[in-house]
This record gives C-alpha cells, sequence and structure tokens, in this order.
C-alpha cells in the first residue's frame, strides 16, 4: 500500500532515511497516500499535502477509486493528520471535472500568506486540466480557477502539476499520460512538458507561451522543484516510467530510482536543466584531455568506470563540419554498451540502450534534435551505476536512461566517423561514498 517514504539532505547529493512520514491508515485515505508536496509554516511546522485514496464496488462488480486532498503536519520527523481530512474531494471541482482523476496536489504560500495549490484533474473531453485551489489556513479549500488543458493535444490526463516564477517568467510542469508521437519533440506513452508563459495572480490566469519536452530520455516522469535557501530552483524526477514499472532486473533486490537533482534556469526562451552544483563536491580524480584530433575509435588513458562525471565537446576541423558521426560508448565491456550517437547533418542526437543489458521488449532507443552548431556538440553525461542522465549544450536538453549492464563493464570510447574532428574531454570519477560537503 502506498505510504509516504522520507529522506533528508544537506546538500542534494547523499541522503538520510527517515521513517514513513504518513501511511493510509485513515478513512480518507484507507486504500493509499499518494503523491503531493509540502510547505514551510511560519512557527517552523511543515504542512503536508497528498492525495488520499479510497475505493467502493459498484453494483456491476467493478472497482472505482476516488481521489481527495488531505493535509497532515509535523516536526520533520512526526506528523499528524488533519481530523477534517479530506480538505478537498469531488464536490469542490467545477462543473465537469472527473472525481477519479483528481490527484498529485503541488502546494506554496504567498507573501501575504494565502495558501495555494495546483492538482491535476480530467475535463468533460477526457483529457488532462489543471485546477488551481486557494486557502489562509490551509485546511479550508476553495477552486478558484483552471490554469491550462490539454484539450487532448498533449496527452490526457496530466498527473503531478508545479507552478512557479523562474527568472521573470512562470512555468507550469505536468507529466501527461497517453501522449502520442510529435516529431522528435514528444514521444508516445508517458510524457513530461514544461509550459512556459506569464501569470496573473490577480485574475488567476496563467498564458501559455511555449511548450517543450523537459527530458528526451526513455526514463523520466513526475518532476517536481523546490526553492532553495539561495534562491535557486531545484528539480527532481522519477527516472522511471508508468510503461516500465513491470521491467525489474532479475535478481534485484531493489527497483526504482530518481534523477539527479537539477538547477532550472531560462536561456533564450527554453528551460535549461544543469546538475546540481555540490555535485562537484563529490568529484575525484581529473583528467583532462585538450584538442585531441580522433579519425576512427578511440580510447583514453584514465577515462572509464560506472561513477563518473564526463563532459566532452566535438568540434569540427577548420570550423566547418568535418565528419558524420560521433559516437559514444559507455558502460562498455566487449558484449554491452550504451550509446550516445550524434549526426551532423540533421544534429539529431541518439541514445540507444539496446545493448545495454535490459532484457525486455520495450523502448531503448530514443532520437532528439539540439540546436545546431555548425558540427559543434558539447555533451555532459553523469553514470550512477545503473543510470546515465545526459546533458547537451550546457543544458539545453537533458535526457535520462535506466542501464543495467554488469558493473564491470566500465569502459568508454569515442569515435569520429567519416571524417575527424578534434575533441575536449574532461572526466571526474565520483565519490558518492566520501564527498567533501558536509
Amino acid at each position: 500500500p502506498m505510504h509516504w517514504g522520507h529522506v533528508k539532505t544537506k546538500d542534494f547529493i547523499r541522503w538520510e532515511r527517515l521513517p514513513a512520514a504518513i501511511a493510509p491508515d485513515t478513512e480518507a485515505d484507507r486504500d493509499g497516500c499518494f503523491s503531493g508536496s509540502a510547505v514551510e509554516l511560519a512557527d517552523g511546522r511543515q504542512m503536508l499535502i497528498y492525495t488520499g485514496v479510497y475505493k467502493t464496488r459498484r453494483t456491476d462488480g467493478r472497482m472505482e477509486e476516488f481521489q481527495q486532498q488531505c493535509v497532515a503536519f509535523g516536526d520533520g520527523v512526526n506528523y499528524e493528520k488533519y481530523p477534517g481530512n479530506p480538505v478537498l474531494d469531488g464536490s469542490d471541482l467545477p462543473a465537469g471535472g472527473s472525481v477519479l482523476d483528481f490527484r498529485d496536489p503541488k502546494v506554496w504560500q504567498d507573501p501575504d500568506g494565502t495558501f495555494y495549490m495546483v492538482a491535476g484533474n480530467r475535463t468533460p473531453d477526457g483529457s488532462g486540466a489543471i485546477r488551481l485551489f486557494e486557502s489562509r489556513d490551509g485546511t479550508r479549500w476553495g477552486y478558484a480557477g483552471t490554469l491550462d488543458c490539454s484539450h487532448n493535444e498533449y496527452g490526457r490526463m496530466w498527473e503531478c502539476p508545479d507552478f512557479f516564477p523562474l527568472e521573470n517568467r512562470q512555468v507550469l510542469l505536468v507529466s501527461p499520460q497517453e501522449m502520442t508521437a510529435a516529431g522528435l519533440e514528444f514521444h508516445a506513452g508517458f510524457g513530461s512538458i514544461a509550459l512556459l508563459g506569464s501569470y496573473d495572480p490577480a485574475a488567476r490566469r496563467f498564458e501559455r507561451e511555449r511548450v517543450q519536452s523537459i527530458d528526451y530520455g526513455t526514463d523520466f516522469y513526475a518532476p517536481q522543484t523546490l526553492e532553495s535557501y539561495d534562491g535557486r530552483r531545484i528539480m527532481i524526477a522519477w527516472m522511471q516510467n508508468w510503461a516500465t514499472v513491470g521491467c525489474q532486473p532479475q535478481g534485484a533486490r531493489w527497483f526504482g530510482q530518481m534523477t539527479l537533482p537539477r538547477e532550472l534556469s531560462i536561456r533564450n526562451g527554453r528551460l535549461i536543466q544543469n546538475p546540481v552544483r555540490e555535485l562537484e563536491n563529490y568529484r575525484g580524480r581529473r583528467v583532462c584531455y585538450k584538442d585531441l584530433f580522433v579519425t576512427g575509435e578511440t580510447n583514453l588513458s584514465g577515462v572509464s568506470g560506472r561513477l563518473l562525471d564526463l563532459t566532452v565537446t566535438v568540434r569540427p576541423v577548420d570550423g566547418r563540419p568535418s565528419y558524420q558521426y560521433f559516437r559514444l560508448r559507455a558502460a562498455k565491456d566487449g558484449q554491452r554498451e550504451t550509446l550516445i550517437r550524434y549526426k551532423v547533418s540533421n544534429s539529431i542526437l541518439r541514445l540507444d540502450r539496446t545493448h545495454s543489458g535490459f532484457p525486455y521488449d520495450i523502448v531503448n532507443v530514443r532520437d532528439f534534435r539540439v540546436r545546431p552548431q555548425d558540427g559543434t556538440v558539447k555533451i555532459r553525461l553523469i553514470l550512477d551505476r545503473f543510470s546515465l542522465e545526459v546533458f547537451v549544450n550546457d543544458g539545453e536538453q537533458a535526457a535520462s536512461m535506466t542501464i543495467y549492464t554488469p558493473l564491470t563493464a566500465r569502459d568508454i570510447s569515442f569515435e569520429v566517423v567519416e571524417g575527424a574532428a578534434y575533441i575536449d574531454v574532461e572526466h571526474y570519477s565520483l565519490n558518492f561514498e566520501q564527498g567533501d560537503a558536509q
């Protein structure tokens, strides 16, 4: 049954496990305490807000799952549920709102003390919508409007919304179910998209101006953010998706991962993301190569491993396209490998885990187009044992993948196909056991 797990950190990298925060033990959440969020109150306590689920059997024998919003208060370790839960249920939705798909509240508090919350819902046409609610005390809530709707354009149900200001823009993050593919920007299935625009708080109106994918890999869903004490907007996501939850490695005693926390910014109208700077405190030995002329495939001394932070910049000879493909092979052992390929003619980057030890007939290849730069591309790769996170051109795009190659597969190679190029390589080993951060 769905509980709230609980971990804490001082630096976003090392985490300490605490007892579960809440469990499904009341009538309002008897069948699960599902996703939600938290806010720190003026007195130092935390208010958790989450989706409580209860199921009922219809007269025809089918089970229906009702979703409603509940709150709990606590000191950071121990929490007590509000006895008046639920604080929002289907009766609080506008006409046509689904009482069966009403979940994943994200809460924040404005400087004037007012609490606001966004939650995912469905509209009468069966597609996703993000509802806005407000409260003065966190327990009595009212409907304030609908921020945006899918209209069946970007998937159907919009899960796990987040809504926040970022560098004079307003960002709405949603995770649509049942996406249809649209070129190389949006893939089919379970996606995650960012809607960038403006927000009029007085009118409770969000104006969408741009839509983009958040992550172009196979394993990224339900991202959520917080604002750090130094003002950074930090995002973390589930490194999995609903289509692959049954694909567990044989013999593994764990399943599921989270992405590295990422710092968000906006550049040229796009959402930019890079690993949190605290990761640098866990870097070990540095190996660097500069202006290396490469034609064909090569291995570099000191560049290998499964816990690493690797940046490679590929530059054409004489400032114009001088090769057809660049290929980086990681987690390699002669039989298995994970491939990153850049094709110059169309500026398409490919992640391919076909030979990464994943024994299931699911998506193993993902292509996406990066900003053309006359043959130059900068790729940062974070390997953390069984995960791969790629950041292209200083965070303009990101792509996440799980891999299950044995940890003995540690080799890395670089290849320039049909031509030659200069490459710069900066490689750090990572030590998550003994980082400098305290």
